[in-house]
């Protein structure tokens, strides 16, 4: 740290330079307190080469709108700008421009979004940002380091529970993750149906309890002073009784573990306690495990939950699974039932997600007041990839579903414009592939939700923060209604995002635009 904040908190330097600078220019020029609108959005679903997401799940709203409220500039951030200088030595920001900043905040700022825990998709925008331009300009940096993380998260989170199938998962990444990013890891991965977190923090912040079981270094220390296994798992269950889960794998899991497990669980329940169950954390978890429920059963503990731990993620925990299935009805086990109390930690494959480490989520100028302060004046960034290339101008986002009520598309239209609202018709544009659409009848679609409420305006959030278990709800909803296919982990069904007619056009008419103003070459 800088010294200039507390532990903890982001102040008014919690940005880039060029947010800055850029700033400072619209100051100069007179563009400072001209509205302007700006998305939110990405690009592509995260990939981690072996498989891939069909689907993101939005995370960190809530994180960045407290921020915003809380938004302070104080005279050290002003001494620290002040102190700065440029190539020519010059000081870098005039006093004109710290005046400004010294009074600046978001009150003038209206964020229109799509609420945390929904399922999102590439290039339809998340978030909207409509204000001030020199400020909306300041937003950007925090408000990408607010919200790519979580949904990174969040979108892997909900892969993992979908690969459990019903199994509970916890969130173990808090030593793997990258400093207090680690509490809003746990949060997102809470918004995607996790059950519970071991970091103590952000469960307490989140109103949830922490859960955990032991360490290694708990028997380690009981055979180092020559008492062994058993009495290790002895003190535990002495000090926890009603909370036992007893770590196997120390020595060897079959053949130590699990036997002094057995034996504490029948001295605790002889004493009127109903033991947990038993963690595995390293070796072939799948054989362990339908071998430890084989044990676990023989000895009367067919209830008893076995958490398998140690490098999982939504893959391993897939191929696991298959490979119990077969293994259970060899042994005799009774694998709906095994299945049941299975219970997964995972740690540091879903803390850095592990394969794509960075959610490509960007923040573009989409419309400009012009003059008169009526007119909107679309905005477009023109790239050499089209995928690249922004929906320009003011618009929102519809989710369509079908006459089963799975979600079949997003659609982008002009902003004040809804799907089939004087039309039995629509046309869905590629929003990058000119020429290619599909036709929809209203008849062929169940309902048309709008994706976005207004989040933050006059300087507050317009609503409390929601419980997590209220997002993951919400969440559970969202990963329901979309097709299998859609969820399939490895090379998933495509989910449709499409432009209406009318902002195809403007989109088209935006890039002739710029395409005409570029010199032309001798």
């Amino acid at each position: 740290m800088s010294g200039l904040d507390p532990a903890g908190t982001r102040g008014p330097l919690f940005t880039d330079h060029y947010q800055l600078v850029m700033s400072q220019l619209y100051l100069r020029e007179g563009l400072a307190d001209r509205t302007a609108r700006f998305n939110y959005f990405f690009r592509s679903y995260p990939d981690y080469g072996s498989h891939q997401a069909g689907y993101c799940v939005t995370a960190g709203l809530g994180a960045l709108l407290e921020w915003m409220a809380g938004f302070t500039v104080a005279p050290r951030h002003l001494d620290a700008l002040r102190a700065l200088t440029g190539p020519d030595g010059a000081r870098l920001f005039d006093d004109a421009f710290l005046d400004w900043l010294d009074v600046a905040g978001f009150d003038d700022i209206e964020i229109h979004a799509v609420p945390e825990g929904r399922v999102v998709h590439p290039h339809v925008p998340v978030l909207s940002v409509t204000g001030p331009l020199a400020v909306a300009q300041l937003l950007e940096t925090p408000l990408l380091n607010f919200l790519n993380y979580p949904t990174l998260i969040a979108t892997k989170a909900s892969r993992i529970v979908g690969s459990a199938r019903g199994g509970s998962c916890l969130e173990f990444g808090m030593r793997r993750g990258a400093g207090s990013a680690v509490d809003e890891g746990a949060r997102a991965a809470m918004i995607a149906g996790f059950d519970a977190t071991s970091n103590v923090q952000a469960s307490l912040d989140m109103g949830t309890t922490p859960k955990g079981t032991h360490a290694h270094s708990m028997v380690q220390a009981y055979m180092a002073l020559g008492l062994g296994e058993l009495e290790a798992f002895r003190a535990f269950a002495r000090s926890y009784p009603d909370g036992c889960v007893l770590l196997v794998d120390t020595i060897d899991t079959l053949r130590s573990g699990m036997p002094n497990a057995i034996t504490v669980f029948e001295e605790l329940r002889a004493a009127g306690h109903e033991p947990v169950g038993v963690r595995l954390d390293s070796g072939d978890l799948a054989y362990l495990g339908v071998r430890a429920a084989k044990m676990l059963d023989d000895a009367g503990f067919e209830e008893a939950s076995i958490v398998l731990s140690g490098e999982l993620d939504e893959l391993t925990i897939w191929q696991i699974l298959t490979q119990m299935a077969d293994d259970a009805a060899s042994e005799g086990v009774d694998w709906p039932r095994l299945r049941d109390r299975l219970v997964y930690g995972v740690g540091t494959r879903l803390i850095v997600s592990e394969g794509d480490g960075a959610l490509g989520g960007v923040y573009k100028l989409v419309a400009l007041r012009g003059d008169d302060g009526e007119e909107w004046l679309p905005a477009i960034k023109v790239s050499d990839s089209p995928q690249k290339t922004p929906i320009g101008g003011l618009t929102t986002a519809w989710r369509l579903y079908d006459q089963n009520d799975a979600a079949t598309a997003d659609l982008v239209t002009a902003a004040g414009d809804q799907p089939f609202a004087d039309r039995d018709t629509e046309e869905l544009h590629h929003p990058h592939r000119d020429g290619v659409f599909r036709r929809l009848r209203q008849s062929e679609v169940s309902r048309v939700e709008a994706l976005h409420a207004l989040a933050f305006a006059g300087g507050a959030p317009v609503a409390p923060p929601q419980p997590v278990p209220e997002l993951a709800a919400r969440c559970a909803d969202d990963v329901a209604a979309l097709s299998a296919g859609v969820r399939r982990l490895v090379n998933p069904h495509t989910y449709h995002v499409s432009l209406d007619g009318s902002t195809k056009a403007t989109q088209r008419e935006l890039i002739a635009r710029a395409n005409a103003s570029a010199p032309r070459s001798r």
